[in-house]
């Protein structure tokens, strides 16, 4: 193991090393200038991004800090909680279940969780596992979704306020809950806690530290996340990485799921990420290593419904023509606890970004305009001097 992650190293600093070759000293400068500064224009903890273009890293870097209140900086290989890019990596292993015929995105929800789920207001209408991956199936999102007991007619009257009033498959309505219900379909018909089924059949085969267990992390690795409340200034969300501990004694394998959040728990640090984001980007496979079927890699990546007028919902990743103006871009975003993160490519052209933030006060603002910025310096100026 120790010899594993010594090599892991010496091919991470070669590669960075490569990467820094494609910059020059006053290029580079002149990045690391424009995201200091919108770091103190939004008054941000830390920032880790990281940059493909042709398929190679060409830039990553670590800004500010870590753990503000320690003043510990922010380090390229610190893991982040990731949010809602995570929910990538759920329908990633539900869809090599699929491709092994052990189930259909067109199956009905209700076999496959264990209880029934139909939408009071349409019993009548079945409500399939595509639905619940493009966010149509008429589920929402109430004052909780970290158990299904919520939705489970069997654990109480309140399963009805878990649905809308509309028929499945008629609209869209992002939904945290559906996905705590994905991460518990894999796990029902893998027979594998969720957590080491992503473990073992995408992030180890990708050479990716990460996971959703906490205990199961290097605890000094973790950025510290921080939300900006007026009046208080940034308070640190220790929540995002609290062990799971005793609440995993009696864990009850295809039901309490929940529990590592498949929706957005999954914690990774930026440039493994942005390694995933290219298997994504080559269609399932990246450095010789297939995790997903071509055809099931571009199934993520086609919308399949209209998110807003300028994005459009595939499988768990989405289009998006607003963050870059006049540039289509897959991916997804990610906020929870103060983190916001980003992760979108373009497939063709095989460049992408990966942007996180561990607090800001600006959040949303200052995610665009970093991710903007990167695309301006070494897609946009780089063609034009090509």
């Amino acid at each position: 193991m120790k010899g594993r992650k010594a090599n892991r190293g010496l091919m991470l600093c070669a590669a960075f090393l490569l990467s820094l070759t494609c910059l020059s000293p006053a290029w580079a400068r002149d990045i690391e200038d424009r995201l200091h500064a919108l770091m103190a224009e939004h008054d941000t903890v830390g920032l880790a991004v990281v940059v493909v273009r042709d398929n190679a890293v060409v830039y990553r870097n670590s800004l500010g800090w870590k753990d503000r209140d320690a003043r510990i900086p922010l380090e390229e290989d610190d893991v982040f909680r990731i949010a809602s890019i995570s929910k990538s990596f759920a329908v990633t292993s539900l869809l090599q279940l699929v491709e092994q015929g052990r189930l259909s995105l067109d199956d009905e929800v209700g076999g496959l969780i264990g209880f029934p789920v139909r939408n009071p207001a349409y019993p009548a209408q079945a409500i399939t596992l595509r639905m619940l991956l493009n966010h149509t199936s008429s589920i929402s999102d109430g004052p909780r979704y970290g158990s299904l007991d919520v939705i489970n007619p069997a654990a109480g009257d309140g399963w009805r306020d878990s649905y809308a009033d509309r028929a499945p498959g008629t609209q869209y309505e992002y939904s945290n809950l559906g996905y705590n219900m994905v991460g518990t379909i894999v796990e029902r018909v893998s027979g594998q806690r969720f957590d080491a089924y992503v473990r073992e059949h995408v992030l180890d085969p990708l050479g990716l530290y990460g996971g959703y267990a906490p205990e199961a992390l290097d605890a000094d690795r973790f950025a510290r996340i921080y939300r900006w409340r007026e009046g208080e200034g940034f308070v640190r969300s220790d929540q995002a990485y609290a062990p799971l501990g005793e609440r995993l004694d009696g864990y009850a394998t295809g039901y309490d799921t929940p529990m590592f959040s498949p929706t957005g728990g999954l914690k990774i640090s930026a440039p493994d990420l942005a390694t995933y984001m290219r298997m994504h980007m080559n269609l399932g496979e990246w450095n010789g290593v297939r995790i997903l079927s071509a055809e099931h890699a571009r199934a993520m990546q086609t919308p399949t419904v209209e998110g807003d007028e300028s994005a459009g919902y595939g499988l768990a990743l989405r289009t998006d023509s607003a963050l870059v103006p006049g540039v289509v871009l897959t991916g997804h975003t990610g906020s929870a606890y103060g983190l916001y993160s980003s992760m979108f490519f373009e497939p063709e052209k095989k460049y992408g970004f990966v942007v996180i933030t561990n607090g800001s006060r600006g959040e949303e603002a200052f995610r665009t305009e970093v991710n903007r910025a990167l695309y301006a310096h070494f897609i946009a100026e780089a063609a034009a001097a090509e």
